[in-house]
């Protein structure tokens, strides 16, 4: 007998879980299915040690304000600086309203910092911070070249430095640090307490649309192996890397010419107290030249359960599994005729990625730990651990002839909005309250107007561009800032903490 619900969720991790905390608060009188292969909550990309968890804001991370012939440009940090925003306000309203409590386990105050050295590194970021500084979104960063003050913030990066060579840093004390998978347990338990069904050990096997616009959603339980079937009215594919492959499967026009190319990664990571106080910061450098902006390297602190560590990476690998817990065949199997010429052109013209990832295999221990040193000059890898973070599924879309890889995310849906997923990667999980909102507007357009009310309760700004209401972005960062327990680190404050 085929089971019925208004809504499926694939996917135990952030993405679903934001989804559906959304649609509980809009819409209580709706039945809600969740199905997570595994036998944890947030166990693939949302898991703390899996990503860097930046809450990425755009306030150091290079690679959104590329070089022009002219200067900077910053379109996208500023873009992904609003979205991230969203889920600041949302995440503050669930605090004030119950939908999550104790703030602090999932979210804290960090700097953010830009890293460059040499003249050239140091007169790029003297540009992108006059670019940015302007912004209201980015106001109160700080332009760094002196080596006294670099050697007073970072001092874990500054013992054993050649200062000869220049330095300059972009410093935010607005940044955070974010554990997506406590932030993920905090919602799932909400929705647990409100009726939302989640089965745990339970892979979707196949979806098939019915003549009513329904979906049947074929599982099966990991354990004993039985399956059954649940009928939907909706269903949403949160499912990380296996998105692409359970899209698929639905048969939709609109995944056509879709493909994927996952990317392992790893970070040396360090727990020692002694080096840990020494560094209080996310610090992101630039690519090497060549390498694509996924490889970006960065030092960042990290609160997890309470303790901080360190991370360094990343360091790419490559494996044709779309989950770090996926099959080897899961590459091979997501190839159709409709993707094939894409994948096949990025291939030909991504040879820059292709060189990376060869480099990268071929990297001993000893040489990731050198790779460290232009961070960490005196890095001793007795001091560090390697660790494997989440597996990432870049987009490769069709374009022309040939296809393009797309470093980013992408909600995908069907025409009728019966089905919708998420493609990609970072920023992801940091966007993922405006992803979740374009989910809604776009799968229930007339249920999104009368939501709107209630959607404005969460998101203040909804339907507003901060970058362009300056008090507006004072009011809910204040906000935000109180209901979170946050305060902005300056850096006194935080060399009095050491």
């Amino acid at each position: 007998m085929t089971e019925k619900t208004d809504v499926v969720l694939i996917g135990a991790g952030i993405m679903s879980a934001t989804l559906g905390a959304l649609l509980r608060q809009l819409q209580p009188d709706w039945s809600i299915t969740m199905f997570e292969r595994l036998d944890a909550a947030a166990p693939e990309s949302s898991d703390p040690w899996n990503n860097a968890g930046t809450g990425h804001s755009a306030l150091c991370e290079l690679n959104y304000t590329p070089r022009t012939a002219d200067g900077v440009d910053v379109s996208k940090a500023v873009d992904i600086n609003e979205r991230f925003q969203v889920s600041r306000q949302f995440w503050s309203y669930a605090v004030e309203n119950g939908v999550l409590d104790t703030p602090s386990e999932f979210i804290n105050p960090i700097p953010h910092v830009s890293f460059t050295h040499g003249a050239d590194g140091v007169e790029y970021l003297r540009k992108r911070y006059e670019a940015l500084a302007r912004h209201p979104l980015f106001e109160g960063m700080e332009f760094i070249d002196s080596s006294d003050e670099f050697a007073r913030r970072l001092p874990l990066m500054a013992k054993g430095r050649d200062f000869s060579d220049s330095v300059a840093l972009n410093w935010s004390a607005k940044g955070t640090d974010i554990n997506f998978g406590a932030l993920t347990k905090q919602l799932l338990a909400y929705l647990g307490r409100s009726g939302v069904d989640t089965a745990f050990g339970t892979e979707v096997r196949n979806l098939s649309k019915q003549s009513d616009g329904s979906w049947d959603v074929k599982v099966r339980n990991t354990r004993t192996g039985s399956t059954r079937t649940v009928n939907a009215k909706f269903v949403f594919v949160g499912a990380g890397g296996y998105a692409l492959p359970l899209l698929q499967k639905a048969g939709i026009r609109e995944i056509a010419g879709f493909a994927g190319f996952p990317v392992s990664g790893q970070f040396l990571r360090c727990t020692d107290p002694e080096l840990v106080t020494r560094h209080e910061a996310k610090v992101y450098g630039m690519a090497a030249v060549g390498a694509p902006p996924m490889s970006v390297p960065h030092l960042d602190t990290r609160v997890i359960d309470g303790k901080r560590g360190l991370l360094f990476g990343p360091y790419a690998g490559w494996t044709p599994k779309f989950l770090k817990d996926g099959k080897y065949v899961d590459l091979f199997k997501s190839i159709r005729p409709g993707n094939l010429t894409p994948m096949l052109g990025v291939g030909v013209t991504e040879l820059g990625l292709v060189k990376y990832l060869v480099s990268e295999l071929l990297k001993s221990p000893a040489g990731k730990v050198n790779a460290m040193e232009e961070f960490i000059p005196r890095a001793d890898g007795h001091d560090w651990e390697l660790i494997t973070a989440g597996q990432r599924v870049q987009i490769i879309r069709r374009k022309g002839v040939g296809g393009v890889l797309e470093l980013g995310t992408a909600v995908i849906n069907a025409e009728d909005g019966s089905i919708a997923g998420l493609l990609g990667a970072s920023p992801g999980a940091s966007t993922c309250v405006s992803a979740m909102l374009d989910v809604l507007q776009r799968c229930f357009p007339r249920e999104y107007a009368d939501w709107t009310p209630q959607l404005k309760a969460m998101v203040p700004s909804l339907g507003v561009k901060l970058s362009e209401n300056q008090a507006l972005y004072h009011e809910v960062w204040d906000w935000s800032n109180k209901a979170l327990g946050l305060t902005a680190n300056t850096p006194e404050v935080e060399l009095a903490q050491r």
